[in-house]
């Protein structure tokens, strides 16, 4: 695996923004929101408040607290039940088929729409909106999001880009919340790399000591965000009552029980597993396209799979950017969504890289 080393993309990098359509204000519009000067030629952003490249940088100089914070046990049995029950969900389901056979399309239809959507609230919402801030959009546009992705069951969204936010300030060095990379070479130490980066990070202190006052100050003063993040049970409980009331208005007593154990167990399992392996196999296996400072790279199958954030290695290249699929051909459903929400005046001063910056930091 190659590694070149290169800088975070700052605000001085150039990116095409596309300005809001029509007024630059809505009547929820903060006055302080980023407005681009043009959407054809290469702008710098500016903003009063820090932007998450300023953020992320000054958190590169700022690593001094704990590299390897210990888990509260607490945190050690939530994350436990939070892997553990999706997985027996998936056993029972799978004897479940073997003795009935198709579980029946109402409930193939829950797996595949409820993995979607909340997969999307990720993607979008926690990711590209909070946690690089992408683009802009109404305060509401901006909580429905936050609240669809907490029905992914992920942890609670603030935490979520706090954490988020941590990795990208040093990714695959110490520090780094999911690397698989901090072990010692060899192919042993690789597969116990993978799967720490997959399930074993969720058990170390990350999630206990987020340092949300560090790493994501701008999305702390937003009081309806820190409301909706501290109702984040309420989500996972709608996580689950969701398709058991759909389920049980299909068929009853029985449908519930299937709703719960196919819209809820399965699809978590199948979200939580397509998210985490973003840490994990996009960090070994694939290709590099762009220079970035770490080993991220470009999956196909995830680039599929997680609605875009498989082309792991571009967005690393390019943060901020809205789009991760930045070729023709690598599908990203959750560009094609914010480019949707654009067209409809839901989403403005969308960040692309321009083709400057794509030549400036190609692979050779």
């Amino acid at each position: 695996m190659s590694y070149e080393p290169s800088t975070i993309e700052s605000e001085s990098t150039p990116v095409v923004v596309s300005p809001s359509p029509g007024s630059q204000q809505g009547p929820h519009f903060d006055s302080k929101e980023k407005k681009a000067t043009s959407s054809q030629t290469d702008v710098s952003i500016t903003d009063r408040r820090e932007s998450f490249d300023e953020i992320v940088e000054k958190c590169e100089f700022e690593l001094d607290e704990n590299l390897h914070p210990e888990a509260l046990m607490s945190q050690k049995v939530m994350m436990l039940l939070a892997v553990l029950l999706p997985f027996i969900g998936v056993i029972i389901g799978a004897v479940a088929t073997w003795q009935t056979g198709f579980m029946g399309w109402p409930y193939l239809a829950m797996i595949l729409v409820g993995w979607i959507v909340t997969s999307l609230g990720i993607t979008i919402g926690f990711h590209r909106l909070m946690s690089h801030k992408a683009f802009e959009t109404y305060r509401w546009v901006r909580a429905v999001w936050m609240c669809i992705g907490a029905m992914s069951v992920e942890g609670a969204p603030l935490v979520w880009c706090a954490v988020h936010r941590r990795h990208h300030s040093c990714s695959d060095r110490e520090g780094d919340p999911h690397s698989p990379h901090l072990h010692e070479g060899g192919y042993w130490n690789m597969v116990k790399g993978l799967c720490y980066a997959q399930i074993g990070w969720l058990f170390a202190g990350y999630w206990s000591e987020p340092n949300v006052q560090k790493y994501i100050p701008d999305l702390m003063k937003d009081k309806l965000l820190v409301k909706l993040s501290q109702w984040y049970g309420i989500f996972v409980l709608l996580s689950f009552v969701i398709p058991t009331a759909i389920g049980y208005m299909i068929e009853g007593f029985q449908g519930a029980m299937l709703g719960l154990l196919w819209g809820g167990f399965v699809r978590i399992f199948l979200a939580h597993h397509v998210t985490w392996s973003i840490n994990s196999v996009c960090h070994v296996f694939g290709s590099r396209d762009y220079k970035s400072n770490d080993h991220s790279t470009n999956n196909p199958i995830c680039g599929v799979l997680a609605m875009g954030e498989g082309w792991h290695n571009n967005h690393h290249a390019f943060p901020s950017s809205a789009r991760h699929g930045l070729k023709w051909w690598q599908f990203d459903l959750s560009w094609l969504v914010i480019s949707a929400m654009k067209k409809c005046g839901l989403a403005w001063n969308v960040k692309l890289p321009s083709d400057r910056a794509l030549e400036s930091k190609r692979v050779r």
